[in-house]
């Protein structure tokens, strides 16, 4: 066990683009198909800027917005087919994720704002689910997404801790505000951004108290935290 690895009671991870590698996908699935119900002008980074760490249902309404109409009653449906499908051909572990996990041998949870049947499906394919089960929680289970702080609030009750006993990973802004907000300590972690200079300043000016790129680093961050 790392140093220091017990200063905090709980770890919680992210789980899209913190554990899998999974932005990308969604990102060029949803496009595909806002472009087929004419949102022809979106790029991947008007994605990752708007859509990025929060609910897919309140990306919903941001496309909404700037389509200017209700979207398909089966748009939803459509994403999870398409990125399933993708996913069952493409998805992986970030490097190095099992081996610092493992390192780490205190409790740990996952908090995703993915609906809680593919979070545990998409966890399962990587090889993951193992290092965490039962305790992965979805914002499905709580009123309102990230960048509220429901989804950690709910884990850390869950698992019986305090949340300024807890420590959380993740990748995205209104990840890091929801874990601000629920009274944690945060690291950001870039280790699937595309620009990671611009990624890693983000996530500081939001709240982040450090960022790590890899996981090769993350034991040695979390004693260093825990031990501050």
């Amino acid at each position: 066990m790392t140093a220091g690895a017990m200063a905090f009671d709980l770890v919680i991870y992210d789980c899209d683009g913190t554990l899998l590698d999974t932005e990308t996908l969604y990102g060029e699935v949803s496009l595909a198909l806002c472009r087929e119900v004419g949102l022809a002008g979106w790029t991947l980074g008007d994605y990752r800027d708007n859509l990025v760490g929060i609910p897919l249902a309140d990306g919903f309404k941001i496309i909404e917005a700037a389509l200017g109409r209700p979207l398909p009653a089966d748009f939803e449906s459509r994403i999870e087919a398409g990125v399933a499908a993708r996913l069952a051909r493409e998805l992986r572990a970030l490097p190095g994720v099992r081996e610092a996990l493992v390192q780490l041998a205190g409790r740990r949870c996952v908090a995703s704002s993915t609906s809680l049947e593919p979070l545990r499906h998409n966890l399962g394919l990587a090889g993951l689910l193992d290092l965490f089960d039962p305790h992965v929680f979805s914002a499905s289970q709580v009123a309102r997404g990230k960048p509220s702080p429901d989804v950690f609030l709910f884990a850390a009750d869950e698992m019986q801790a305090q949340p300024r006993r807890c420590l959380v990973l993740e990748d995205s802004v209104p990840g890091v505000q929801a874990a601000r907000a629920a009274g944690m300590t945060v690291a950001g972690f870039t280790g699937a951004a595309h620009d990671k200079a611009q990624m890693r300043e983000r996530l500081l000016a939001a709240g982040a108290v450090a960022v790590v790129d890899r996981y090769q680093d993350w034991p040695g961050e979390v004693a260093r935290l825990g031990a501050a």
